[in-house]
């Protein structure tokens, strides 16, 4: 159908995504958040305005400026591809995760060996871990988990390799395990979240 949608798209990164669709001769439909970051700022809004693409949040994280605000089980299509909303919160009130028949990208919720920090933006570690168990690890174990960050140059894992070694929540681990080792942590604050979370509620776009 020669239609497209990005995940997580970095407002740095604009010019090199619609270079891309050019060459590839792609429409994109759909820009689809994961959630509302603290570490970048989205590039959600800049393709809105230069590509006439739609931005895609869930209806809880806040960002009323999103063209399309998403909950639990919402299904998108774009060509031939159904993308099911998964809402997984806990790294954060509004984190969804976006399900296709063989995959699943996980944005901060579940990461590879790891999962997302719970200790600011009505992050709760009891939530995270029932969304992940109750929601990600429902999922065909098969499934390709494609996450939104990797600190050790990987890009893909499955929902079995996560369930059977993922240190925080995988193995045979349990809530109370997972709520204890989250509150041991004790993370630096995110360098850019003062400047990326106003910026990201209205969708990567510079406000008056």
């Amino acid at each position: 159908s020669r239609r497209a949608l990005l995940i997580d798209p970095v407002a740095g990164e604009v010019d090199t995504y619609i270079e891309l669709l050019q060459t590839l001769r792609l429409q994109l439909i759909y820009t689809l958040e994961t959630h509302v970051h603290a570490d970048h700022i989205t590039g959600a809004g800049l393709l809105r305005e230069q590509i006439g693409s739609k931005s895609v949040v869930h209806r809880d994280a806040g960002a009323s400026c999103a063209d399309l605000l998403v909950t639990d089980g919402v299904l998108l299509q774009v060509g031939d591809i159904e993308i099911r909303v998964l809402h997984t919160p806990g790294h954060t009130s509004g984190c969804v995760s976006y399900a296709l028949p063989d995959r699943v990208f996980t944005g901060d919720a579940l990461l590879i060996g790891g999962c997302g920090r719970t200790d600011f933006q009505q992050g709760d570690a009891g939530r995270l871990w029932d969304s992940i168990h109750g929601k990600l690890f429902a999922l065909p174990p098969d499934t390709l988990v494609f996450p939104g960050h990797d600190y050790n140059g990987n890009t893909v894992s499955t929902i079995r390799q996560e369930m059977q070694k993922n240190p925080r929540l995988g193995g045979g681990k349990s809530r109370e395990d997972f709520i204890a080792l989250m509150q041991e942590l004790k993370l630096p604050y995110p360098k850019h979240i003062d400047s990326s979370l106003p910026a990201n509620l209205a969708c990567g776009v510079p406000q008056g």
